[in-house]
């Protein structure tokens, strides 16, 4: 293989200089020719967007965005392990077609763990990849922060669970939390520089605005005002920037890794799934839950913007790549503004061409290959970003409001990720009953969503988005929506598809509502597994790809690099 241009060294602006040693537990690690194997999973793909009716204050402050981007990629490396940027300093000084292979492999996955195969390590001395990520104190172990959380005042646990605190020792060998704004002083120092920076170049008014307060929040670590600017957002350039998910704190599920999405805005697309958002209210009246859990009144915006990508960082740009996303996660903007959706067309159209279309040639009997279908594809992510808003987020529980978060902890993403995959398919066949969408989806969504099932369980039961896919397949095969013919292919029963999404979608959404942690675990030991049959599958999947390597061409054209 060709040595390949790997732009991303250069993101991390201020590794250098750092010192560490590495942990010195030696595990068996893949040569060259399997680490290469393993990274060729992921296609190169060109991926950009037509910027050339921007003007050049726009192409400018896109540019500043991408910079500041990019030190979102070195924050995020210190928050899966401390020990990330002085492995990269090693990966950068072995010049050999191992070492280069490694670097590869580490780029992709943001760590010297392959987030594909339940992160493995494939450097060797390094330990295995920490649940705790780096929030937490190395050495602490997860009871004795359990028992300190609940050992605090209500304000004091507020702060200490929240999206942007760290968990660190204190003078005393206790705990304390530490403001994100502490912890990263420098780099969310220099990525507020360059925000606002941009918010200078452009002249759009809400683009300028939420530019300003987000490189403001930076500095205060108060993202509240700034997630509300991005909600009101309406601008040709569409910039995600900052801590937002929270898949790597294993623990708890608590803290939020820092990320960057940004994408040009396509008017004609996003134009025409505007419509969309006034059906919102109308399928939450209609959840399948007791009624008292239903919100009687939603957020007053939702937004929903198609763009092309341009440039993605740090927990955005980590081993799978991201198709669309729903933000924000802080609960209080969710309840005045709700949410908005953003879909990333181009990554989509990569997504489904390089691995959906050749993956239901090999798990879906032929009469149902032809209903694959990109419409279908695109609509379901939509809609799984729609009712990621829906449903219980602040919930009662033994007499006191919390949140589902706060109750279903390490178990709340593969759990949200699971409803919002199978009540979007659900909320897909509401709309197409009410005739918003057009009835032929019925022929194309099922099948669609049953051969995309198999693309998300390639990712990893590791991963949030992989194990709550094989929760909803094995719970579909269970109840006969699915099935799995005599010659291994698998599927649809028409007869029982529709019954058996609305039964499972009650389902989840009960656990969400009652936030019982102990039926969420059991839901998951019991069905987030790979079956034999399922196994066999993946088996004759091993010339496709797993997902797509981005090549940000545009990005690398504004900023030269």
């Amino acid at each position: 293989m060709p040595r390949r241009a790997l732009p991303h060294v250069l993101l991390l602006t201020l590794v250098f200089g750092l010192s560490g040693s590495l942990a010195t537990a030696e595990h068996a690690v893949p040569d060259e020719s399997e680490l290469r194997a393993a990274t060729a999973r992921f296609a190169p793909v060109a991926l950009g967007a037509d910027v050339s009716a921007l003007p050049e204050g726009e192409r400018r402050a896109l540019a500043r965005m991408i910079e500041a981007s990019r030190v979102m990629d070195s924050l995020f490396l210190r928050q899966v392990w401390a020990g990330n940027e002085p492995l990269l300093l090693e990966l950068l000084g072995d010049d050999s077609g191992l070492g280069q292979a490694r670097l590869h492999a580490f780029l992709l996955n943001k760590g010297p763990w392959s987030r594909l195969d339940h992160d493995a390590p494939f450097v060797p001395g390094v330990p295995g990849k920490p649940e705790a990520a780096n929030y937490y104190p190395a050495g602490a172990t997860k009871e004795a922060v359990a028992a300190w959380l609940e050992s605090l005042s209500r304000d004091e646990r507020e702060v200490a669970t929240g999206f942007f605190t760290t968990i660190r020792r204190d003078p005393d060998g206790g705990f304390m939390a530490v403001p994100y704004s502490v912890e990263y002083q420098g780099e969310l120092a220099q990525a507020a520089g360059l925000l606002r920076e941009a918010a200078a170049a452009t002249a759009q008014p809400t683009l300028k605005a939420y530019l300003e307060k987000r490189a403001a929040a930076f500095l205060s670590n108060d993202y509240f005002e700034s997630d509300m600017a991005w909600m009101e957002l309406d601008a040709t350039i569409e910039p995600t920037i900052g801590p937002y998910e929270t898949y790597e704190d294993l623990w708890f599920g608590y803290k939020a890794a820092f990320e960057a999405f940004i994408g040009v805005r396509d008017e004609a697309e996003t134009q025409k799934l505007e419509r969309f958002t006034s059906e919102l209210q109308w399928l939450e009246d209609r959840l399948p839950i007791k009624p008292e859990w239903r919100n009687p009144k939603i957020g007053a915006l939702a937004p929903i913007r198609v763009v092309d990508l341009v440039f993605s960082a740090g927990d955005g740009n980590s081993g799978v790549q991201t198709a669309a996303y729903n933000l924000p996660n802080d609960e209080r903007v969710v309840a005045q503004k709700g949410s908005k959706r953003v879909m990333l067309k181009n990554t989509q159209e990569a997504k489904f061409e390089t691995v959906l279309v050749p993956i239901s040639k090999v798990a879906l009997a032929p009469a149902d290959q032809e209903s694959v279908s990109f419409d279908a594809f695109f609509t379901h992510i939509l809609m799984h970003e729609l009712v990621h808003g829906l449903g219980p987020q602040t919930i009662t529980v033994e007499g006191r409001e919390t949140t589902v978060r706060e109750e279903l902890k390490e178990l709340r993403a593969p759990l949200e990720e699971a409803k919002a995959d199978i009540c979007g398919l659900w909320a897909m066949q509401q709309l197409v009953d009410k005739g918003v969408l057009d009835r032929a989806y019925e022929r194309t969504m099922y099948t669609t969503f049953l051969a995309s099932s198999f693309r998300s369980i390639r990712f990893g039961i590791g991963e949030a988005h992989g194990r709550g896919q094989a929760l909803q397949l094995n719970d579909l095969l269970d109840r006969g929506g699915f099935r799995v013919n005599p010659d291994g292919t698998f599927s649809v029963d028409e007869t029982k598809i529709k019954d058996a999404v609305t039964a499972l979608t009650a389902e989840l959404l009960t656990i969400q509502a009652e936030g019982s942690y102990g039926k969420g675990k059991a839901i998951l030991d019991r069905l987030a597994v790979i079956r034999p049959e399922t196994q066999r599958v993946l088996d004759r999947l091993t010339e496709v790809p797993v997902d797509i390597e981005p090549r940000f061409v545009t990005a690398e054209e504004l900023t030269d690099r």
